[in-house]
């Protein structure tokens, strides 16, 4: 990544060429993300992160199963909880919404076309 990303912050916004069309690269975000999910598990305040972490990690894969049976998804419940607890928004500010757009634009205009009525 030796260009300047056309949004460098707060969360920085690289843009790719793809054969079809441009790809994001958010790779600063998924820092974010971690680092908001592992202040989670670490908290002091609310250690009630850890502890369902804890239990899964502990089940047996019979008493998993079991849970299923009955519908407790506890995986999938700690998953969705955690994931409405962490970042997922990327602002962008002032300028940068210009060069984020026009980065963008000069990638749909290097992509290739999709063939159309192709048999």
């Amino acid at each position: 990544m030796t260009e300047k990303p056309p949004v460098t912050g707060p969360i920085p916004l690289h843009v790719r060429h793809a054969p079809s069309g441009a790809v994001l690269d958010l790779s600063a975000l998924s820092t974010l993300v971690v680092q908001d999910v592992l202040e989670l598990l670490l908290s002091t305040d609310d250690p009630s992160w850890r502890e369902r972490l804890d239990e899964l990690a502990e089940m047996t894969p019979e008493q998993k199963h079991e849970q299923e049976e009955a519908g407790v998804l506890a995986y999938e419940q700690l998953v969705q909880d955690m994931a409405e607890a962490v970042s997922s928004r990327v602002p962008v500010y002032g300028p940068a919404v210009a060069r984020l757009a026009s980065a963008l634009l000069v990638a749909a205009r290097r992509s290739v076309p999709t063939q159309r009525g192709a048999a």
